[in-house]
């Protein structure tokens, strides 16, 4: 029941772009199109779930054991993210050409992407409380499970606002408007519709 918990608040309640407002650069850059959104989004996802992971057991075993967490714990999660996201390069460059063009700069921006580090750095900070229990801590599963989560509500909220993005080009919208002013009021918009869903969790 805690994951299920979990999964329902990271994706709706918390969504980390609607209603943390984290990683939104890349969320307005490459949401022109549905098919550069759904690759960003899948690539984002595995980088989230990834780096959480990984950053989650050097500061366990690594960084808290030697009392390294309060001042080298935001520097070795950069330089974790960075490496994943090159690992990811190389792997989108080989397997598929096109979505690499496609994603252009924003793939290499993931490293700066404030999400990723976002959930990296709260996952082993935040103390967090499901479901009534004492506020704790997460574990691996926990923190696997959030990173995932997290990830899928950043991907449903970039493939739905790529969706809408992809309408509206097609519409007749008023010359001021158009463009990001546009995009801007959409995003705002299904944010207030994110809303809805805070009192689930």
């Amino acid at each position: 029941m805690e994951y299920i918990l979990i999964i329902v608040s990271a994706i709706f309640v918390n969504n980390i772009l609607l209603a943390q407002f984290l990683g939104i650069c890349p969320f307005l850059g490459v949401s022109n199109k549905l098919s550069t959104a759904t690759g960003m989004s899948g690539a984002v996802c595995f980088v989230i779930t990834l780096a959480t992971v990984v950053t989650y057991l050097l500061n366990q075993y690594l960084l808290v054991p030697f009392g390294l967490d309060k001042f080298m714990q935001t520097i070795v999660f950069i330089l974790v993210i960075a490496a994943l996201v090159q690992m990811v390069e190389i792997v989108l460059k080989k397997i598929s050409p096109s979505l690499y063009q496609a994603l252009g700069i924003f793939l290499p921006l993931i490293t700066t992407n404030c999400a990723v580090l976002g959930v990296a750095i709260t996952v082993v900070t935040k103390e967090f409380s499901f479901g009534g229990s004492a506020p704790h801590l997460m574990n691996l599963g926990e923190a696997t499970v959030y990173a995932f989560a997290t990830s899928l509500g950043y991907g449903l909220a970039m493939i739905l606002f790529a969706g809408l993005r992809e309408h509206l080009a097609g519409n007749d919208v008023p010359k001021l408007f158009k463009g990001l002013p546009i995009a801007l009021v959409t995003v705002s918009i299904m944010a207030m519709a994110f809303l809805g869903f805070s009192g689930m969790v």
